[in-house]
C-alpha cells in the first residue's frame, strides 16, 4: 500500500518538525535499525561459533577429521562476524 503525494508531503512535514524540535529524538531514531541489525548479527556470531564448537566436539566423539575441520571453520567465522559485528554495533561515532 503506497503513500499518496499528500500522505508523503505531511509525513515528510513532521519529519522536519521532530528534527526540529528534538533533534537528539531525531538521532536516535535514525540510528535505531542500524543498532538493531548489530545486534542481530552479535547474536547470530554468537549463535555460529557455538553451533562450529558443537561441530568440533562431534568431531572428537565421532572421530571424524572432516566435521572437527569444518566446525573449527565454522567457529572462526562466528567470532569473526560476532567481532564485526561489535565494531559495527558502536554508533556513538567515536574512535577507539
Amino acid at each position: 500500500m503506497a503513500l499518496s503525494d499528500e500522505e508523503r508531503r505531511r509525513l515528510e512535514k513532521l519529519e522536519e518538525e521532530l528534527a526540529a524540535s528534538d533533534p537528539d529524538l531525531d538521532r536516535e531514531l535514525q540510528g535505531g535499525l542500524s543498532r538493531y541489525r548489530a545486534s542481530a548479527r552479535t547474536i547470530y556470531g554468537l549463535l555460529t561459533t557455538l553451533v562450529g564448537f558443537a561441530l568440533v566436539i562431534a568431531g572428537i566423539i565421532t572421530q571424524l577429521a572432516v566435521i572437527g575441520v569444518a566446525g573449527f571453520l565454522l567457529m572462526v567465522a562466528g567470532v569473526n562476524w560476532f567481532l564485526h559485528s561489535l565494531h559495527m554495533g558502536d554508533t556513538t561515532g567515536h574512535q577507539t
